[in-house]
């Protein structure tokens, strides 16, 4: 036993002498602290993983855990992991780490753990954990200093790399033993208002957000009062401990104001994930709500059923003869039942959302209707959703245009998508309305316009069907050119537009060559790719061409850069 005792030792010393000589040959250890001011150190927990003859160091878990129920996995007992094996290796880690733990390389806090297969199973142990006090204080500094300079006295937006280490920061019980709920969900308010109209910025520092708290919920605060189930192949299995007891009710200063207690920053997190994370993150948010509920949360039951509470009651509910309406920023959905199939209940329904829009209701919404008409836009691919029926219904009454011309303005954002749809049907807010005015009515084209110039092809192809649809009901025409052109410029390579025939005609062909002036030459091709297919096509159409056609092709050619 001896001999297989002292080359486990040997195999493990010899480990974690590998990696710090490996940390210190690299050369970016400055340059990668100095991107901001909010990180102290590169590494803050390492774990030596010991396989005889395959033991890793590393920041990353790089095993599986097959041997962590098993008996007999293992050599040694747990005892002698402890009291033998633990202090020979922290004694190691610890006489490197003296001499780096004010480099770069060193966190302010560094945790190095350790994970052993003993006669008993795997076991897993923090071998050390170290602060540094000096740039303890050092950081909390920084980050009171970055806290008053950019978020409070700030007017900018702030980079993605200091809100990656914030959010953490500020949830971290060794800089701040005592939680400010309040003070804490104020700071990640502000970091999104300060990037508020960056969709793409602004959807990484939600993201950091919801990473911090979500790990500070599953790894400080959840613990405390459900037992943990956790697996690495689904989603964490909660049971209510024995004897804890439920608060009723939520705590209230002497003013009567609610108190923001550890449990907010639960729902916090829970909302901004149902708010805006992927459809396939939202039962992680669900999850948090019905964990508060089980904690006793009134104000998690409250959510549930009526919303976050940041709206007045008469803009979430309404109830008449002709409609009722609610509307629940939480799940985003707003539920619409139609009593009396007129305009005058569409109308009320519009002004509805378009007020709830103005006040920062989700954009990424979806609509659950109860209405005995079923309408549905001429536009084949689009989802049969309540969303999509609400819409149509509406621009039934001509009346009605100029409002939902209204709501298609309120509700146009790049990177949202409604709620029911995904995939190939996936659409922007506002694409009902803009394409059910954009067939009905010419007037209507810069609204389409406008449509088109937010649309994110990344992510959405609707729009082709649409376009394939407005030229059909248009056809080309000096008015519908400059609308399709915008339409083709944000279409993909599969739509396939069938207006060549109408391009025979010289003259619209010339307001189809003059529409395109002022575009880059990749724009030009995108656009002519759907009418003609590869420029090649084209150039040999211009060679047969006579006359005034012929100068035209060569016109489209040269504006493609060919």
């Amino acid at each position: 036993m001896s001999t297989l005792y002292d080359q486990a030792m040997e195999e493990m010393i010899a480990a974690i002498h590998e990696w710090f000589d490996e940390q210190l040959k690299r050369d970016d250890l400055e340059k990668a602290v100095k991107r901001t001011t909010l990180q102290m150190g590169i590494f803050n927990d390492i774990l030596l993983d010991y396989r005889p003859g395959r033991t890793t160091v590393d920041s990353v878990d790089l095993g599986l855990d097959e041997g962590l129920k098993s008996k007999n996995a293992g050599p040694f007992t747990e005892e002698q992991v402890r009291n033998e094996i633990q202090p020979k290796l922290v004694e190691v880690i610890q006489e490197r780490l003296d001499k780096l733990a004010d480099t770069p390389l060193i966190d302010y806090r560094f945790t190095f753990r350790g994970k052993f297969p003993t006669t008993e199973g795997k076991l897993q142990v923090t071998l050390l954990e170290y602060i540094n006090e000096g740039k303890r204080q050092q950081l909390l500094e920084r980050i009171h200093t970055y806290v008053d300079q950019k978020l409070l006295k700030g007017s900018y937006p702030t980079k993605p790399l200091e809100s990656f280490f914030l959010t953490r920061h500020l949830l971290d019980p060794k800089l701040f033993p005592e939680l400010n709920v309040a003070w804490t969900i104020a700071q990640y308010n502000r970091i999104q208002e300060l990037n508020k109209g960056r969709q793409e910025a602004l959807g990484e520092h939600r993201g950091d957000i919801i990473r911090a708290i979500t790990s500070w919920a599953e790894h400080y605060y959840l613990p405390r009062y459900f037992d943990v189930q956790s697996s690495a192949y689904s989603a964490n299995v909660y049971t209510l401990k024995p004897g804890v007891s439920m608060e009723k009710g939520e705590p209230q200063s002497e003013h009567g104001e609610h108190v923001a207690q550890p449990i907010d920053l639960l729902l916090y997190a829970a909302v901004m994930i149902l708010r805006y994370e992927p459809s396939y993150s939202k039962p992680q948010g669900l999850t948090f709500l019905e964990l508060a509920k089980q904690l006793g949360s009134s104000r998690a039951v409250r959510m549930m059923t009526e919303g976050s509470g940041t709206y007045a009651k008469e803009d979430i509910y309404v109830k008449n003869e002709q409609v009722e309406f609610t509307a629940n920023d939480v799940f985003s959905i707003i539920t619409i039942i139609i009593r009396k199939e007129e305009a005058a209940a569409y109308e009320q329904a519009l002004a509805f959302i378009i007020r709830l829009l103005k006040q920062g209701f989700p954009k990424s919404y979806k609509i659950k209707l109860k209405s005995s008409l079923k309408q549905y836009l001429p536009v084949k691919g689009l989802a049969k959703s309540d969303t999509h029926r609400f819409f149509a219904n509406a621009l039934e009454y001509p009346e009605l245009h100029p409002l939902l011309e209204e709501y298609a303005h309120a509700a146009i954002e790049e990177f949202e998508f409604y709620a029911d749809t995904e995939g190939e049907k996936n659409c922007m807010p506002g694409s009902y309305a803009a394409f059910g005015l954009g067939l009905a009515d010419e007037r209507y084209f810069p609204l389409v316009e406008y449509y088109m110039g937010k649309v994110d092809d990344e992510h959405q192809s609707v729009q082709d069907k649409f376009t394939a649809a407005l030229a059909e009901k248009h056809g080309v025409t000096s008015s519908s050119i400059p609308v399709l052109v915008a339409c083709l410029r944000r279409s993909t390579d599969n739509l396939k537009l069938k207006i060549q025939p109408e391009l025979e005609d010289e003259a619209k062909l010339e307001l189809l060559v003059q529409s395109l002036q002022g575009l880059n030459s990749y724009e030009v091709e995108h656009v002519l790719y759907p009418i003609w297919g590869k420029v090649e096509k084209l150039a040999t159409m211009a060679r047969k061409a006579e006359g005034r056609r012929k100068e035209l092709l060569l016109e489209l050619l040269k504006a493609a850069g060919k």
